[in-house]
């Protein structure tokens, strides 16, 4: 003790980031350690994990197992109304948790008004709108009928949809097609050209593509995300390579069985012309490895994280189909010419099961162009990821980052890890304008909100305590 202040003073810094940095103001070394306190402290809460550790690490393993070994592939394609589960007539499903016509949001309502015309169940805007509000048109969430949808998410009878099998569990996952950027159903516009081009794509594409993969057989989508991660892709915001990719797998058959030779040109350019156009696709590979993680006892693993443009919810293996949400957060974004974050939506869209399954902004550091959405460097991108590895339960077997000597990718988010060492899950994402029919306005990133997972945690402590009781 006597010698100690004889020798160089070296400080490890847990407090505010302020105590350090006026240490480096005095030339004093120290390190700062990147440590926050739980998001939640509740003793009971806390005893029922303890007492159940064994439990819930034992089902976390087989809920990691489960998605690790899934094999999606993308075996067909269908109308909505033919193909996915509980779909009616007067049913529209949604993007995120469930919500009602009144609590909707902007760019929501504005695909629900685009989706109602394109039905034919609306003459216009205003009739859509009083039709949406009479209780004739029933809503529910794409995830509760095996689907998912970007940003407004609104899948209604008459929309094609690819259908994607899991083979190691024989479960199925349902989603549409992309239709571009820009001013699209999706991001809340419902214009004439808008409309048009859904025509378009139920009418010319949807059957030329049908026939092509009916032809090709089964398509291997994981190994083409696995081979995208390589070539700068992290298949959410930047599908760049992973629709490439499928441009090259799909196009033989597309130029050979499309009788008609303008249609078959057509349709390779509105592809080739949509780098998102593999988003969709990416969407619904999440969606069917994450399923078959569903109803493990005990298990923390999140298997979907979703937003309505209003709430941010998500969902457990240990808790079934129970929702747990908080109020959705507006990102930090790069916006197009002539908009603001005063005009941007709250987050929204299924897109984030893909960061679910340990793609988007958990392999960002494979994809590191994308921050440059916020002014980000590379060294932010593997930051980014490298944070997600602290609270995920395994790291994944098939989708590797090269800039991390091809690690896998933080894989299988455990609510238990997200709540005690207060690091929320990190999502890149595209922005709508907050108003209906304008569309999309920007990209870039975000912090998940914290109250869905404190929810979430709560909740799975209060299931475990109901299956101990019984």
């Amino acid at each position: 003790m006597n010698q100690l202040f004889e020798n160089e003073l070296k400080v490890i810094n847990i407090g505010m980031k302020s105590f350090n940095e006026t240490l480096e103001g005095l030339n004093v070394q120290s390190v700062q350690v990147d440590w926050k306190p739980s998001l939640f402290n509740d003793s009971k809460v806390l005893e029922v994990l303890y007492k159940n550790k064994d439990k819930i690490e034992s089902a976390n393993k087989e809920s990691v197992k489960r998605i690790l070994n899934a094999k999606p592939y993308l075996i067909g394609m269908g109308k909505a109304i033919d193909v996915i589960p509980g779909m009616k007539k007067n049913l529209l499903l949604h993007a995120g948790p469930p919500i009602n016509w009144d609590r909707m949001c902007g760019p929501m309502r504005g695909a629900v008004v685009g989706a109602l015309i394109y039905e034919g169940l609306a003459p216009d805007p205003q009739n859509a709108e009083q039709l949406a509000a009479s209780g004739k048109i029933e809503f529910s969430p794409c995830h509760e009928h095996s689907t998912v949808g970007p940003m407004a998410g609104i899948v209604s009878q008459s929309m094609p949809v690819f259908i994607l099998e899991n083979e190691e569990s024989g479960g199925k996952a349902y989603g549409t097609m992309n239709e571009g950027l820009g001013k699209v159903l999706r991001y809340g516009a419902f214009s004439n050209d808008v409309i048009e081009r859904l025509k378009w794509m139920e009418n010319v594409l949807y059957p030329t593509l049908k026939v092509a993969i009916e032809k090709s057989g089964k398509i291997d989508l994981k190994n083409i995300i696995a081979q995208a991660l390589h070539m700068g892709d992290e298949v959410h915001n930047r599908n760049r390579a992973a629709t490439s990719l499928f441009y090259r797998t799909i196009a033989p058959s597309i130029v050979k069985y499309t009788n008609d030779k303008n249609t078959a040109i057509e349709v390779l350019e509105f592809i080739n012309s949509n780098d998102h156009f593999f988003l969709n696709l990416s969407m619904a590979v999440s969606k069917v490895s994450l399923d078959a993680a569903r109803n493990i006892n005990y298990s923390s693993i999140v298997v979907v994280m979703a937003r309505n443009g209003t709430d941010f919810g998500v969902q457990l293996s240990g808790t079934g189909g129970e929702w747990f949400t908080g109020p959705s957060p507006v990102p930090d974004a790069l916006y197009f010419k002539g908009f603001s974050k005063e005009d941007a939506n709250p987050d929204i869209g299924d897109s984030s099961i893909t960061e679910t399954n340990g793609l988007g902004g958990f392999a960002i550091a494979a994809s590191p162009a994308i921050v440059q959405f916020v002014g980000g460097n590379t060294k932010d991108a593997v930051n980014y990821t490298m944070k997600m590895y602290e609270i995920t339960a395994a790291e994944n077997n098939i989708y590797k980052i090269p800039y991390l000597n091809f690690r896998g990718t933080p894989t299988g988010i455990d609510v238990i890890k997200v709540v005690d060492k207060s690091v929320l899950p990190f999502i890149d994402t595209g922005v709508a304008h907050k108003n209906a029919g304008i569309g999309q306005i920007g990209a870039g990133v975000l912090s998940a909100p914290s109250e869905p997972f404190i929810n979430a945690l709560i909740g799975l402590t209060n299931k475990i305590k109901l299956i101990k009781e019984k």
